[in-house]
């Protein structure tokens, strides 16, 4: 007997997609301009050479400088003498970023700083703040060890946790922080959609905002921006990356769980978030040319044995950028400044060792 019942979609099989193409092109043509210098001269001059190239993929100079107009929304005491402050400033015409700044009571103004971008699916700054006051954040806290900003105020530094683009405060519709599972995430692909097509990454506006946090915290001046540092996990891991390497006013980096091939992480892996995509990035310099940029100051880079974002060949695809790096450290004489931490476990921050770690860093510079 014939039904006209119909089926709600063709069954389909087999498909043809594109990535074998895609990744076919990228051995063809990508990292063309990497270094392959032997001497420190050599390589400062191709450091030279690529932060202008990188300025300009990133879209830097279409950024806009607007006058910082601090705003201090709110200030508390927190457990073990730390202070929280709600402040946002003004990074463009028109853009806000609101931070909170973890500042232990006694810091003074020889207190070190450090800068603590946010990652993914932690709200923003509160997770890495340990706003441990909501039950969606807290158990990010867990699930990611989540709060290194207030693991950095408890050991005495000034922690300055910012909302990025997209994320907690920034998010482009109050809506979106209101669903207990979307508020968690971010606007990456919103910004990408508004950015790109005017050759203005996320990574670029993200790297942007964090310089406009290092001009606030010296117009402060009070506490030693001198020898600032950056530290982030995952999406924050990133932004440590882009910062540490465009900006010499950072001069201590922490990378947690974001050093990986982009062959294997973000090609084959390319459901991962639009801002670790950046045009024509690719076909010049992998992430550990980016990273060797930060040379010779220190640096560690923290990757975890399970880490699925290391890609399908796991800790191979992470060594390889590791190599790179330490390839211009050798350059500089400096081996010692460059520390790889492999950790057990999945996708996580570990800050077990923090202190002593960060206790070696600094007396490498």
């Amino acid at each position: 007997m014939m039904t006209n019942e119909k089926a709600d979609l063709p069954k389909i099989d087999t498909c043809y997609g594109t990535l074998s193409s895609m990744l076919r092109k990228y051995d063809k043509y990508a990292r063309k301009d990497c270094f392959t210098g032997h001497t420190k001269e050599e390589f400062e001059s191709w450091r030279e050479t690529s932060l202008e190239m990188l300025k300009g993929l990133l879209g830097l100079e279409k950024m806009e400088k607007s006058s910082l107009n601090p705003v201090t929304e709110e200030v508390r005491i927190l457990p073990g003498n730390i202070k929280r402050e709600h402040v946002r400033i003004q990074v463009e015409p028109d853009v806000w970023m609101p931070m909170y700044l973890l500042i232990p009571l006694s810091a003074n103004s020889r207190t070190r700083l450090f800068l603590c971008p946010p990652g993914h699916n932690g709200a923003g700054k509160y997770t890495v703040a340990g706003v441990r006051s909501y039950r969606q954040v807290e158990e990010k806290i867990r699930q990611y060890h989540y709060d290194y900003g207030m693991q950095l105020a408890e050991l005495g530094y000034v922690a300055v946790c910012p909302d990025s683009r997209g994320f907690g405060e920034r998010r482009e519709n109050p809506e979106s922080t209101r669903d207990p599972i979307w508020a968690l995430k971010g606007d990456c692909r919103l910004l990408a959609h508004m950015g790109e097509p005017l050759g203005i990454p996320v990574a670029g506006m993200l790297a942007w905002d964090l310089m406009r946090a290092v001009d606030y915290l010296e117009w402060r001046g009070q506490w030693d921006v001198g020898h600032a540092g950056c530290m982030g996990f995952s999406g924050g891991g990133m932004q440590t990356m882009w910062i540490s390497a465009l900006d010499n006013r950072i001069k201590l980096a922490v990378i947690s769980g974001y050093l990986y091939g982009c062959r294997d992480a973000l090609l084959a892996m390319n459901e991962n978030c639009s801002c670790n995509y950046v045009p024509h990035l690719w076909e010049h310099l992998d992430m550990g040319d980016i990273a060797s940029l930060i040379a010779p100051k220190p640096l560690l880079v923290q990757s975890c044995s399970e880490d699925r974002l290391n890609g399908q060949r796991g800790l191979a695809n992470v060594l390889e950028q590791v190599n790179i790096i330490k390839k211009a450290y050798e350059v500089y004489g400096a081996r010692d400044n460059f520390v790889h931490d492999i950790c057990r476990g999945g996708h996580q921050w570990h800050g077990e060792h923090l202190k002593e770690q960060l206790e070696y860093l600094i007396n490498m510079e």
